[in-house]
């Protein structure tokens, strides 16, 4: 460098320093360091490095750090960093452990990092746990026992039960049994009337079910906020019964008409053939009397006589047999 200008020596001395404090404050978080010393939180440069080796973000567990030593919660740095390799979120759990440490709700940070962990907003839950929540459940239909369909409202007021938080059920399952609770109370009703004149009944009888066992929260209170009156299922299922009672009906009456078209139909083949053999078997009366003649069995005088009685038969039958005539003359 003994050739070089000295204005661009001193640059690049420059450049090469900026760059070496750069590595080093990258590595040594020598700011973070002296902001957590400050604070009250003793941490040596050292445990910030390995911080850094050990992926961590050394803000994301001093921070939080110095909220809770402010707070006198007492936590350490392992415990910080051990939840943060976890996979939880470490600011959240130390919000949550003020939040209830300010509202005097008994929280350990092994309790609240399970929250976390299990997938739910510890902070959120401390919040409902001194402000308690309004649930409000979709239109519940439910049908009387005089058939009239009753639509109900309910806002179910809930507060958060930090002990069942983990493993417990969430809102769906209490706007669940809410709902079944609902139609269970509105199906026993004698009347859809009494349902509208005492909306506190389905209240009642909801809350006395235990409907929040098992469940991360305690239902405080359920409140009516809207009955309708539906349509009449009933009048409407009996119309509906009467219909297909009607199909039936017509259905069974055509099929006694086809089978009476059937019977009828055989009845006139029968007859029919019946005709068909009187008329084969009266071709056979002039054959049987000429083969009679022939072999001597019949006389032509006998024949003559036949056809005489048959002759006379006819004759006293149309005699007998009134005509039309007499008939238009009578009336």
């Amino acid at each position: 460098m003994a050739g070089l200008d000295p204005t661009i020596a001193y640059l690049l001395i420059g450049v090469v320093v900026f760059i070496v404090l750069i590595v080093f404050l990258s590595f040594f978080p020598v700011m973070l360091w002296i902001s957590a010393l400050a604070s009250g939180v003793r941490i040596s440069i050292i445990t910030l490095v390995a911080m850094r080796l050990r992926r961590v973000v050394p803000s994301r567990i001093v921070n939080p750090m110095i909220k809770a030593t402010k707070a006198g919660l007492g936590l350490t740095i392992n415990q910080l960093e051990s939840h943060f390799l976890a996979g939880g979120n470490v600011d959240r759990v130390v919000n949550a452990l003020i939040a209830a440490q300010r509202a005097n709700i008994p929280l350990e940070f092994s309790r609240a990092a399970a929250i976390d962990l299990a997938g739910r907003d510890v902070l959120l839950a401390v919040q409902m746990s001194v402000n308690p929540r309004v649930i409000e459940t979709p239109v519940v239909s439910a049908v009387a026992k005089d058939g009239i369909e009753v639509k109900v409202r309910a806002r179910v007021t809930v507060r958060a039960n930090i002990d069942r938080l983990v493993g417990g059920a969430g809102e769906e399952t209490i706007i669940a049994r809410v709902g079944e609770g609902i139609v269970s109370t509105n199906g026993a009703a004698s009347s859809h009337k009494d349902v509208l004149e005492n909306p506190d009944l389905i209240s009642r009888t909801v809350l006395g079910k235990g409907l929040d066992a098992g469940t991360a929260f305690e239902i405080l209170s359920i409140d009516i906020s809207d009955v309708d009156v539906g349509k009449n299922i009933g009048a409407h299922l009996q119309t509906e019964q009467a219909e297909a009672d009607k199909q039936i009906a017509q259905a069974k009456a055509e099929e006694r008409r086809a089978m009476a078209v059937a019977l009828e139909q055989e009845m006139n083949a029968r007859v029919v053939e019946m005709r068909a053999r009187v008329v084969e078997s009266e071709s056979q009366v002039p054959l049987a009397m000429a083969d009679a003649l022939k072999s001597g069995k019949l006389g032509v005088m006998d024949y003559l006589n036949m056809k005489n009685i048959e002759a006379d038969t006819q004759m006293r039958g149309s005699i007998g047999k009134p005509s039309d005539s007499g008939r238009s003359d009578k009336q």
